[in-house]
């Protein structure tokens, strides 16, 4: 229920560095809070009228070429037969197209009933998309009212709280921002090498990549297998359109990983990859796609609540 609240209060935080630019620059807080929130309003209306139906086109348009996929599919498992009469026979491949003809139209089954059942769950979406925007205005207009009235419920020593919010208020800020800008920059580098490529399902593909960044190691390796599909739909595999495909898609892998995400995330403390999985099972176990954008900050937060506890000194003689 309180998911608009902590969505609004993530993004409000994420414009508040916009607002404080704004305000240094000599322009009232207000003033500044209209212009921020100009902005992202109309960043939200290009997304949900630009570029959701789009991506939602190139969804159908995919799951429409999956049946002749899947036949060119059989066709090559057929050949394997012949070759290696000793570890597979024809009623084997046949039995395996037909399972995966059963998964896909079962999937399909399923997304109709979900289409039908979930039209309460899209009024609902359809309500937070208007109570957002109302909620991130207000926790930027008043920030400084809110921000006091919750401190007085907080006990006066908080030594502890405040070391611990030095620690993470910085880090947290810029590894939410740097996410976002990863998120777009990926998913722009990825659209522009799909399209110069010739690939169909570009806009789909450049908003896959994209999103596969907020899963540190794990992302991308999932995103790769609808690249790969994709290629092979429009090229298959003879020629060298589907390798070039793989060999972009890689290269975007290894600048953001190597290049972006070192410039971005410079001032955010570095974390163990063992701690960074581990987050990013817990957290995400907890709370879903929310749990895994904040894994790295909520393991920062961790890290930082350790290292400020008091710690037991040891007065036993020597």
């Amino acid at each position: 229920m309180l998911a608009p609240c902590l969505a609004s209060i993530v993004i409000a935080y994420l414009l508040e560095a916009s607002v404080s630019y704004l305000q240094a620059s000599g322009l009232r807080r207000f003033h500044s809070v209209c212009l921020v929130f100009g902005v992202f309003l109309l960043t939200l209306v290009f997304l949900l009228v630009g570029l959701v139906p789009l991506v939602s086109t190139q969804l159908t348009s995919f799951a429409q070429d999956l049946p002749e996929t899947i036949s060119s599919w059989r066709a090559h498992l057929m050949l394997l037969p012949d070759r290696y009469p000793n570890l597979l026979t024809g009623s084997q491949v046949d039995s395996l197209m037909s399972g995966i003809k059963t998964e896909i139209s079962q999937l399909g089954q399923n997304a109709l009933t979900f289409s039908i059942a979930s039209i309460p769950a899209i009024v609902t979406i359809l309500i937070y998309f208007v109570l957002g925007p109302v909620l991130v205005f207000f926790f930027l207009k008043d920030k400084s009212q809110i921000i006091a009235w919750f401190t007085t419920y907080l006990p006066e020593d908080r030594a502890v709280l405040r070391a611990v919010w030095r620690d993470v208020d910085d880090q947290i800020g810029n590894y939410v921002r740097g996410k976002v800008y990863e998120i777009f920059i990926v998913g722009f580098v990825s659209f522009l090498a799909f399209h110069l490529l010739g690939m169909s399902y570009a806009p789909l593909l450049a908003v896959i990549t994209g999103i596969s960044v907020i899963i540190p190691f794990i992302g991308a390796a999932i995103a790769t297998i609808p690249v790969a599909i994709a290629a092979y739909i429009q090229f298959g595999f003879s020629g060298d359109d589907f390798v070039w495909v793989m060999i972009a898609y890689a290269v975007i892998q290894l600048l953001d990983g190597n290049l972006l995400v070192p410039l971005l995330f410079s001032d955010v403390v570095n974390l163990h990859p063992v701690a960074i999985i581990t987050a990013v099972l817990v957290f995400g176990g907890l709370w879903g796609i929310w749990g895994v954008f904040f894994a790295i900050p909520l393991a920062t937060l961790v890290r930082s609540l350790l290292k400020a506890w008091p710690k037991k000194v040891d007065t036993s003689p020597t």
